[in-house]
Parts: C-alpha cells; structure tokens; sequence
C-alpha cells in the first residue's frame, strides 16, 4: 500500500511503497528553489518516511521532470536573510536540512537532473548515492552572492568532491559538469535522461529488498570512516553485532539453503 503525506503546503511531498521512499522538491515554477518553510520540512519528511512509512531506502528528487533544484529561493531574502541575525536562523533551518539527510538511518539516493545549484547541490552532497542524467548542471554561487555556505555543509562537499573541487566549486561559484563530477567519484552513475527514474528505482528497490539492520550498520560504519567518529563507530559495531542474533540473519541463511529470495522484515 503507497503511503503520501504533503509538508510546506504541499511543496515538500514524501510517499512510500514496498519500502522505497520518495522526497521530491516540488517547485517546479521556480525551478524547484527551496523556500524556508520548505528547508524546515525536509527533516520532518525524512522523519515520516523512516518512521511512519517503514521506507528502507529514501530517493531524492525534483518535481516537474525538470530540475533537481535551483538552491535556497532567493526571491524572499530580503525578509528571511535581511541581517545577520535572520540569516542565522534561516542558515541554521539549511544546515538542518542537510544534517536529517546524511544522519538519516537509511540510505538516501539523489536522483538528479538538471539544475542542481547552492542549497540543491548541498542536499545531493548529503546523500549516500547520486545518479544524474547528462544534463545536469552543479554549482555553489555563495561567493557570487555574497553569502557563505552554512560550514557543517562544507564536509559534504569536501567528501564528495575532493579537497582541490571542493575549493573551486566554492571559491569560484562556477559550474561543474557531469563528467567532472563522474570522474572524481560526486556521481555514481551518469543516466540516461529517459532511463534515470527507472534506474534510480531499480536501485533503491535492490537496496530495499536488503536487510535493514545490517544496511543501517553499513551507513553509521561508513559514516564514521569519513568522520572519524569513534561514538559512531561503536554505534555500528553495537548494530552490527545485533544482527547476528536477528530474525533476519536466520532468513538470510535459511534462504541461500533453500535457494530462494530472502524476506527481510528488520528484526
């Protein structure tokens, strides 16, 4: 059964089917550009989806089968960021953003097309994959605005970029390609146009149908390596250990025996 719940008057949509999730950034008339209330509500979707929906994996995407996202909507700047202190609550409202995306206890996968600039690269940046079609266009223009880049966000794209592309992206506000982005590893894939939402699918599905506690051990070990985190690294190692006493694991071995699929519940 497909669940759906609306957040930010209907611009932040989450649903949920056979434990894949969807987060879509839906502004379409905007070039999906991010509002306040928007960036607000993202947490609370990846909340619901993983809460609520049971979703095992979330993907990431733009509404209108346009763009991934323009960045924060700079049209109402001059009320939610008019001064230093507006703009820390509303830099803080980004950084939770970005936070409920890479500490997110599921995998989450950024299906990506074009445009993809400042806080919509940022929320890409926080994913765990990201698979774009080859018109897709990324760019932090935080320099050309004048603004600086919420600063917990800065390890996103230091671990996706590169140290050297992560300071061009920054320094210089211009654009990266797909290629540039395939090579230095910011992109799993590079997908067709008319392929990618079908593909983005096949991957969550195939990451869905894993078992849960040992994707999420997976995901806190990973995210230690990167940080260099020993609580995190106890928190997978405690996860970890859980799964050799799980329901699951005793599915898993009973399925390879038996030669069939193995159903994974997450206990």
């Amino acid at each position: 059964m497909k669940r759906i719940s609306e957040f930010a008057n209907g611009q932040i949509k989450a649903s949920c089917e056979a434990g894949t999730g969807f987060l879509l950034i839906d502004n379409p008339a905007r070039k999906n550009a991010i509002s306040e209330a928007m960036w607000q509500a993202i947490p609370d979707a990846l909340r619901w989806l993983h809460a609520k929906a049971d979703a095992r994996v979330i993907v990431m995407q733009g509404g209108g089968n346009g763009d991934f996202s323009a960045g924060a909507d700079i049209s109402e700047f001059a009320t939610v960021r008019r001064d230093a202190s507006t703009a820390r609550i509303y830099e803080d409202a980004n950084s939770r953003a970005f936070s409920a995306i890479r500490e997110a206890p599921v995998p989450v996968i950024a299906s990506i097309r074009g445009i993809c600039y400042g806080g919509g690269f940022g929320l890409a940046a926080a994913a765990d994959l990201r698979l774009a079609s080859p018109d897709a266009i990324f760019a932090v223009p935080a320099a050309r605005l004048g603004l600086a880049y919420p600063a917990d966000a800065i390890q996103d794209f230091v671990r996706g970029l590169g140290s050297q592309l992560a300071r061009r992206a920054l320094f210089t506000g211009a654009s990266l390609n797909t290629t540039e982005l395939k090579e230095c590893g910011f992109l799993a894939q590079v997908i067709e146009a008319d392929s990618l939402e079908q593909q983005t699918l096949a991957l969550a599905q195939t990451i869905a149908a894993n078992a849960p506690l040992s994707v999420r051990a997976s995901k806190l070990a990973l995210r230690a390596v990167e940080q260099a985190d020993e609580n995190l690294l106890r928190e997978a190692e405690i996860i970890g250990a859980q799964t050799f006493d799980s329901a699951d694991y005793a599915e898993g071995r009973a399925a390879f025996a038996e030669r069939r699929r193995p159903r994974f519940t997450g206990h």
